[in-house]
């Protein structure tokens, strides 16, 4: 995995889902605003306690967490 030193987990905090540098705003929060169309610029101005890297550092953690689960699916007309 990349190195991903933004991305923190804590059952402290957030319930222990990934967060941002500790921050009580979630990587799959994130990602949501990424996948709604939001662009980078547009996600750090909403909040500014975001940095262009933990946008990017978010989506490569989803991109790794959702590599490494295989969930078989059923297929149509089976």
């Amino acid at each position: 995995m990349a190195m991903l030193d933004r991305i923190t987990v804590d059952p402290c905090v957030c319930l222990g889902q990934p967060t941002i540098r500790g921050l009580r705003i979630t990587v799959s929060f994130v990602v949501k605003l990424v996948a709604s169309g939001m662009t980078t610029a547009e996600i750090v101005a909403a909040y500014p306690e975001l940095e262009a890297e933990d946008i990017a550092q978010a989506l490569k953690y989803a991109a790794w967490a959702s590599s490494e689960r295989m969930k078989l699916m059923p297929v149509k007309g089976a």
